[in-house]
């Protein structure tokens, strides 16, 4: 039983003040049966928590009731602030004044100690706009449309049912149900544009649990292994992409880094990335392509005599 879902659901009652068991069922993602062993629960702490039946039932707190901190331990007190400071960065407009009331409650007066920020610079209210947007489809189980280029720059139109925001790798992703493909699929948010809500509401999935389950269906790419040699002048970058277990530090000062990274196009932008510094020493045929784009490239900046 998740304490936080237990907070969680104190404090939507509070808010709204009746709150029926299949609403709650649909927010959290579980079971009717399992939203009332938690209202079970919520009694059992002592809150005093009914249900009512008939129109305009549901479930309710007494009117006199106040939420008593001792509910939680200092450390999952702790633990509920820093993940509403952590939401911050997917831009919930609502976090800055539940954080001041829970705040206020837990008599907690430095709750600054820690910043989340996730976007590029200048580039602020363009995602508070989009993250808003796709927060508000997630939540309401909406499909979208938005315009899409793929790693090979080709343009397409994308109705989607989103499912959930993914950030990996220092960018954002969009997890969700392609209506073109007819499959789950993976989208950057940095290259969708014209997103917009259609109205429609989604049908393929009705859960993240759905999209984990026909996502690991999928045939993941196969991995490479890879073995790198990266001059001393690239130390930056080897501690930043690479686990220490990976790396060999040599007398030269020059590091060797042994691992595997999912096959595709994609690797060699990568490889690239660190110029000079890198050099393939395995596989051979990684090192044959690398020397093939090398050429292509130089070949364009041949100068005519």
């Amino acid at each position: 039983m998740q304490i936080s879902r237990l907070f969680q659901i104190v404090y939507i009652i509070l808010e709204k003040g009746t709150v029926t068991a299949p609403e709650l069922a649909k927010r959290f993602e579980v079971s009717i049966r399992t939203i009332y062993r938690d209202i079970e629960a919520l009694n059992q702490a002592g809150i005093p928590i009914y249900t009512s039946q008939g129109k305009g039932g549901g479930i309710s707190l007494s009117e006199n009731f106040i939420l008593n901190k001792s509910l939680l331990s200092e450390k999952e007190q702790d633990e509920i602030l820093l993940a509403l400071q952590s939401l911050s960065a997917v831009r919930y407009p609502e976090i800055d004044k539940v954080l001041f009331k829970l705040s206020s409650l837990f008599f907690k007066s430095k709750v600054n100690w820690i910043e989340v920020e996730f976007s590029t610079w200048g580039s602020d209210q363009k995602q508070k706009t989009v993250f808003s947007l796709l927060k508000k489809a997630i939540l309401e189980h909406q499909v979208i449309v938005f315009t899409y280029f793929n790693v090979a720059g080709e343009k397409s139109e994308r109705r989607v049912e989103p499912v959930k925001l993914l950030f990996k790798d220092k960018s954002w992703y969009l997890k969700g149900y392609c209506l073109q493909r007819m499959a789950c699929r993976t989208f950057k948010i940095t290259r969708m544009s014209d997103i917009r809500i259609t109205g429609d509401s989604s049908t393929h999935l009705t859960s993240q649990e759905q999209f984990s389950t026909l996502s690991s269906n999928d045939s993941a790419p196969v991995p490479i292994p890879l073995k790198l040699k990266i001059a001393a002048e690239g130390a930056y970058r080897v501690y930043d992409d690479f686990y220490e277990k990976d790396i060999t530090k040599n007398e030269d000062g020059s590091y060797t880094v042994n691992v595997s990274m999912p096959a595709g196009a994609w690797i060699f932008n990568y490889l690239f990335s660190f110029g000079p510094l890198l050099e393939v020493i395995e596989p051979q045929s990684i090192r044959v392509e690398m020397v093939n784009r090398i050429q292509n490239m130089a070949n364009q900046y041949h100068l005519k005599t």
